[in-house]
């Protein structure tokens, strides 16, 4: 069984799959088409991702890819904890430039569904983290982009101070939501 639940922007759900424990360990479904498809999600995953980063306050992102490759995210924590956030960037979105941010850990067993038009990125909040996340489309370079994590405009707290955090260069560098193109428009498929 797995529950889908909405959040503060609808077209993100919090996804909490059953685990069915015993003195073995455990047992859990962590996707079923057919619950997405319940919650109106039509997801057909093609890759899966796996991160791993050695120390907490590693942050990565804020990541999405335009046309034709755009991708949604179903993101679970196996090992330790992050912030997992989700910031809208469909333009003429009702939730244009706000965001959802929710603690996934290999604890609390939840993950993130991050529909395509939202940049995603997180913070991992212990040391030796590994984020497992199934993606719609391929990765393609060339539809590789990013948003600013540190945009005031965005208001995200990263549950630390930004000169703990570790980026790449390359996240350091992403425009702030006012310099975005307009890559997504409300609506957009889910």
């Amino acid at each position: 069984m797995i529950a889908l639940i909405p959040t503060s922007i609808p077209d993100v759900m919090v996804v909490e799959p059953k685990r069915h424990g015993d003195a073995r360990g455990f047992f859990s479904e962590v996707f079923r088409d057919d619950a997405f498809e319940k919650a109106g999600i039509a997801a057909r995953f093609v890759q899966d991702n796996h991160s791993y980063s050695q120390p907490a306050g590693v942050l990565r992102g804020l990541h999405f890819q335009t046309e034709p490759s755009v991708q949604g995210k179903l993101v679970r924590v196996v090992r330790g904890a992050i912030k997992d956030v989700a910031v809208d960037i469909r333009q003429g979105s009702p939730t244009f430039g706000t965001h959802v941010a929710e603690v996934l850990t290999a604890a609390n067993w939840r993950q993130l569904w991050v529909p395509p038009g939202f940049a995603h990125g997180f913070v991992t909040l212990e040391p030796d983290t590994e984020v497992i996340y199934k993606v719609t489309g391929y990765y393609d370079p060339a539809a590789d982009k990013g948003l600013a994590f540190d945009d005031p405009a965005l208001g995200i707290d990263w549950a630390m101070p930004h000169d703990r955090l570790t980026l790449s260069d390359k996240d350091r560098k992403h425009p702030a939501l006012a310099a975005l193109p307009a890559y997504f428009r409300y609506p957009e498929r889910t």
